[in-house]
């Protein structure tokens, strides 16, 4: 009954103190340590009147992977150890000197631990993470050359350090994602995923990638064209036209108050005046080709006739290389060209004006390999405005656009060159136009009939060749502008200079540095000459082809497309 008495009257007290301390420490949940047999149980809850009256942060950091332990050893004996989230982490009391804190799911917790005078003598903050260890494990078995590290705070994991590749960024980053969300597709379009990953990887050394493209076209064109045409005039005084016409009409007039043509008798009029003579008008100058015509008086009529024989060949050569540079991984674009102006009629009678952009274009996007293989997605394109298609509107002419463009995605090795895009093109036009029934008359039927004939041949290549390259000092780029000099008003005018320097021919082309070989003497020289040097082995190429090896054999013509010459 003693006993009995003296707990009710600790209770009173229990409750008096929860009323009086702050509330810090009286919502905490109270563990007990494991229970052992003893006399008399001790008196654990005069502590909580005892402790201080100011708030308590942890003053330590403990960071735990899911199914982690990690066992602790308190200064002195604990009567109560508190933790502020069990679903995250938990704690288990062995002795009143040790505890053992583990990890439950991910997230973070606050410990306290406090002795029977109330004094905090641990406090610590728990964050439980997915295991990381094995999660470095896994990263160091598929990149050993990467130093990789990965950070966890929360619900959010950073991946920072080094790789050796773009390539490698990709594949940690997805290998990371998948391993720290478990059972979860992370593959799959809007999975929710228990923990974001960040990305903060970087290359050991940022990998650039300059590209050349070959725009190589060849045009010819051959058109021909006959025509014939035939205008009779009857001046006996009949006035009898007769005409045919299959190419340009010519005009027969009379001109007065000129005297006749000879052999033609002089004739005045009925005022006395002369009528004049006879004016022959041949047709213009053809577009194509040349006209024939003959004209004069046969069988007492004034005759007009023409021919009309028209031959164009022409070639057209464009070869165009923009060169531009990116980083790794990064999208580059290159305009050389320009805009022109499209009205657009808006509402109200309103117009407003667009524009179009014409000319060479390259944008592409380089992604260097783990091997030093280059993935590029590349679109390089060539227009010019052309009056084929042209268009009016409200009086004004818009041009339209010839293109040639390409899209593709591609993987090679640098110094590699590849074709991606060709067209061989031939086209064939004849046409006859006749007159029904006439033009079929043999021999006499070429009177009234034309004929027209056309073709067009069109060749065109397209070829990339991506380089690994590194900056080089300033002092070793050749401008265009290097040793230019203004002629003079002498040398201009009588010298027909514009001026001088390093002409395009001249300056150094971006190539990447052979292997070293031994150079033979040149050839063509007649006299004593030093015997040629013993062929040394040449180096072996480095493990990333960053360099543009001489090829060592010539290209073949038959690897290209058939109606195709690369060489």
């Amino acid at each position: 009954m003693r006993m009995t008495i003296l707990q009710r009257a600790i209770g009173a007290t229990v409750a008096t103190a929860m009323i009086a301390t702050p509330p810090v420490m009286l919502s905490a949940q109270t563990l007990r340590p494991r229970a052992r047999p003893t006399a008399t149980p001790k008196p654990i809850v005069t502590r909580v009147a005892q402790l201080p009256a100011g708030a308590q942060r942890p003053t330590s950091e403990v960071k735990l992977s899911i199914g982690e332990g990690e066992l602790i050893t308190l200064p002195q004996a604990a009567t109560d150890v508190w933790i502020s989230n069990p679903q995250v982490a938990d704690v288990y009391v062995r002795s009143a000197r040790q505890i053992t804190l583990f990890g439950k799911d991910t997230g973070e917790a606050t410990v306290f631990a406090t002795a029977a005078s109330g004094a905090v003598i641990y406090s610590s903050t728990v964050r439980v993470s997915q295991n990381l260890t094995s999660i470095d494990k896994m990263l160091r078995l598929a990149l050993p050359d990467a130093d990789i590290r990965v950070t966890t705070a929360g619900q959010i994991a950073v991946l920072t350090g080094t790789v050796a590749s773009p390539d490698d960024i990709s594949q940690a980053y997805a290998l990371a994602t998948s391993l720290l969300n478990p059972g979860v597709d992370v593959t799959a379009p809007g999975a929710q995923l228990k923990v974001a990953v960040v990305n903060r990887l970087k290359t050991a050394t940022p990998l650039q990638v300059q590209l050349h493209v070959k725009f190589a076209e060849v045009s010819r064109t051959f058109i021909k064209n006959i025509g014939v045409n035939l205008t009779n005039r009857d001046n006996s005084g009949n006035n009898f036209l007769f005409g045919i016409s299959q190419g340009r009409q010519g005009t027969i007039t009379t001109v007065p108050g000129t005297l006749p043509q000879p052999g033609q008798p002089v004739t005045v009029d009925a005022n006395g005046a002369v009528p004049g003579s006879t004016l022959y008008q041949f047709p213009g100058t053809p577009a194509i080709g040349t006209a024939i015509g003959i004209a004069g008086r046969y069988f007492g009529t004034d005759l007009l006739t023409s021919l009309d024989l028209g031959e164009r060949n022409g070639q057209v050569s464009t070869l165009a290389e923009p060169n531009l540079t990116a980083l790794s991984g990064e999208t580059s674009s290159f305009l050389a060209g320009g805009e022109f102006p499209i009205p657009i009629s808006q509402g109200l009678g309103a117009v407003s004006i667009e524009f179009k952009q014409y000319g060479i274009s390259l944008a592409y996007t380089p992604t260097v390999l783990a091997d030093g293989r280059i993935s590029l997605r590349v679109r390089p394109e060539v227009s010019q405005l052309t009056s084929v298609g042209a268009v009016q509107v409200n009086g004004t002419t818009i041009p339209a656009l010839s293109t040639r463009r390409a899209e593709t995605t591609v993987e090679l090795g640098s110094g590699q060159s590849m074709m991606i895009a060709g067209l061989l093109q031939n086209d064939h036009n004849n046409s006859i136009t006749q007159a029904p029934g006439l033009g079929n008359i043999p021999v006499l039927g070429a009177l009234f009939r034309s004929n027209g004939f056309q073709r067009n041949e069109t060749e065109l290549v397209i070829v990339i060749t991506p380089y690994l390259v590194k900056p080089v000092n300033g002092k070793d780029i050749v401008l265009p502008t290097d040793g230019y000099k203004a002629p003079t008003d002498l040398g201009r005018v009588f010298l027909g200079q514009l001026g001088g320097g390093t002409t395009g021919g001249d300056r150094p082309k971006p190539t990447a540095e052979a292997p070293k070989t031994v150079v033979a003497p040149s050839l063509g020289v007649v006299g004593t000459t030093d015997p040629a040097p013993a062929r040394e082995t040449p180096p072996a190429a480095p493990a990333r082809r960053e360099e543009k090896a001489t090829p060592a054999e010539p290209r073949k013509s038959a690897s290209a497309t058939p109606g195709f010459n690369l060489q």
